[in-house]
């Protein structure tokens, strides 16, 4: 355990939140699946991420105000693709899936393509695939 890094956020609909991630095809932690929560992992190295309903997540810090992340930027969370066609894969799921469209799939700078969506909690997600060959120098 030591070492690891673990992300934790709020829901406001923890069921929601399940169904959204489980149709995007995050892979969950079922080692510490409970009804209270939502765990997975992100990523080749397995960064955890866990979501907790909103009452229990002001108590771990120290009930301070929960941020809302329909209205502010909090974080945005990156997730490396592969190829042009992973990202198109990767915001078709999550317009199927519910998700809330910020950036359409497209180039920038003539060496990155990518995508944004926000989950049903506002939580923001980017989708990049990065042509190392064409990054300027």
């Amino acid at each position: 355990m030591k070492g690891e890094f673990w992300i934790n956020l709020p829901s406001k609909d923890i069921e929601k939140t399940r169904k959204f991630y489980t149709e995007l095809g995050f892979e969950m932690n079922t080692a510490h699946a409970a009804p209270h929560m939502v765990g997975m992992f992100l990523g080749s190295k397995k960064v955890v991420l866990n979501i907790f309903p909103d009452v229990m997540f002001k108590e771990f810090i120290g009930g301070a105000a929960v941020t809302e992340s329909h209205e502010s930027g909090e974080v945005l969370f990156s997730l490396g693709a592969d190829s042009v066609e992973e990202v198109d894969d990767w915001a078709s799921r999550a317009e199927k899936a519910g998700a809330r469209s910020f950036g359409d799939p497209g180039d920038k700078d003539g060496w990155m393509y990518g995508c944004g969506f926000a989950d049903p909690d506002g939580h923001r997600w980017n989708i990049l695939f990065m042509n190392m060959s064409k990054m300027p120098k």
